[in-house]
């Protein structure tokens, strides 16, 4: 399984967030563009299998599929960046600037919301035989996820916006989990199976991804959720992709930075 120590792979964590810095406008968004649109298509092939299956735990556990798939590919995902790209600046990496950080966010941000898109309206439009028919049980479906997961929330005012938050912090610690777990080993197998575990458990618990949002709830829209961009916005981008932020860096990036790379002094023990 070829296991590679924490103290290895926090470094290597550090080196990806730096190259990342540094990587084109270009490439940035190309890569952000293409892990977007698998986790979108990752995310309604999961609510396919859950829908016609019956069985929610079949659906979370098939997901990961897209997740492993465009990590493989060294595709970008605003949670993983999250993660990695502000230990590059903690660590003082030569070149890397708070503004740095914040290009890359942003640009990642960007390409992961086309990708997403792009993806919702090629579903939308082969589920409905380019708008020319009813989309189904499962138009229905992601239709009342949607409503569910945006103005359900707004019934319960800041208790609900707090409680996106909470999720996409859940969300993000499991998802980061899955990024650092694709470096505990040089092996593709071991690395899946370190991928898998933490992001079939995100799903199934309904914690909140900021870029499955991004295809769910613009195709939510299209096959009729009653709620506005407004609604999706305010009530669960915003406070999702905060809630990312903080899970992804507060839980994983700092406790494995602060204990593997900037490491105390060993306590010494007094002589009996």
């Amino acid at each position: 399984m070829a296991y590679i120590e924490p103290s290895e792979f926090v470094t290597k964590m550090v080196d990806a967030g730096e190259q990342k810095v540094y990587m084109s406008t270009k490439d940035t968004i190309i890569r952000a563009f293409m892990a977007g649109a698998i986790l979108g298509l990752a995310a309604i092939f999961a609510i396919t299998v859950a829908t016609k299956t019956g069985s929610a735990i079949l659906g979370a556990c098939l997901f990961p599929v897209g997740f492993i798939m465009l990590y493989l590919m060294k595709f970008d995902l605003l949670t993983g960046v999250f993660t990695l790209v502000p230990l590059a600046l903690f660590d003082k990496r030569p070149g890397v600037t708070f503004g740095g950080v914040m290009r890359n966010w942003g640009l990642v941000f960007i390409g992961n919301f086309g990708g997403a898109l792009t993806t919702a309206f090629l579903m939308s439009f082969i589920l409905t035989y380019g708008y020319s028919a009813d989309g189904g049980a499962i138009a229905a479906k992601v239709a009342s996820i949607g409503e569910s997961r945006t103005v359900g929330y707004q019934e319960h005012g800041i208790g609900g916006w707090i409680t996106i938050f909470i999720r996409g912090m859940l969300c993000n610690w499991m998802v980061s989990m899955g990024v650092v777990g694709a470096m505990i080993s040089t092996s593709a197998g071991s690395k899946m199976a370190a991928m898998w575990m933490p992001v079939m458990l995100f799903f199934f618990m309904g914690f909140e991804h900021s870029i499955v949002n991004m295809f769910l709830f613009p195709f939510s829209m299209i096959m009729g959720g009653d709620f506005t961009v407004y609604d999706y916005l305010l009530w669960n981008e915003i406070p999702t992709v905060l809630g990312n932020l903080a899970g992804g860096l507060l839980l994983v990036g700092l406790p494995l930075y602060l204990t593997h790379v900037k490491t105390s002094p060993e306590r010494k023990l007094k002589a009996s």
